[in-house]
């Protein structure tokens, strides 16, 4: 199956399963900043991120699905009720990986999805608290010394 868009190898060690992260813009606002950055922070982390680019939810729920990824990351322009469409489109499929969700959510946005499983990320939010969920979410920290979750100083997010 073809990726509509790269993927961005952790720094794991070498034959180490890392989790599979779907990053995804659900809107057409133009802003990538936030997709790049968070894709790069759980990257360095040691995760392997897939990057979907703008999809629908049924290109999000099949290429999870095909990919077998263990999180789903969305970037929410504004509208909630795109990303519940595509948390229902992923039950639908039986696709069972986690969610969390960043950008503009407003504080009625983050409490309807946040009632729904998934894991918030509002403007403000840290890489580190992103980094840190991404762990807790799929319950992968890396191994010690293999160099995944230094940051861009050498530092451990």
């Amino acid at each position: 199956m073809d990726i509509p868009g790269p993927v961005l190898s952790g720094g794991g060690a070498e034959g180490v399963a890392r989790p599979r992260v779907l990053i995804a813009k659900t809107s057409l606002d133009g802003h990538w900043r936030g997709v790049n950055v968070v894709s790069r922070a759980l990257r360095d982390a040691g995760f392997e991120v897939l990057l979907a680019g703008m999809a629908t939810a049924a290109t999000i729920a099949r290429i999870a699905a095909d990919e077998d990824v263990d999180l789903i990351g969305l970037n929410v322009g504004g509208r909630v009720e795109v990303v519940e469409r595509i948390l229902d489109v992923l039950a639908e499929q039986g696709v069972e990986a986690a969610v969390f969700a960043g950008g503009t959510l407003p504080p009625y946005a983050v409490r309807r999805l946040e009632a729904r499983g998934v894991r918030c990320f509002p403007p403000g939010s840290t890489l580190e608290a992103i980094v840190a969920a991404a762990r807790d979410l799929t319950g992968w920290s890396p191994a010690p010394g293999t160099g995944a979750g230094l940051g861009p100083r050498g530092v451990d997010p």
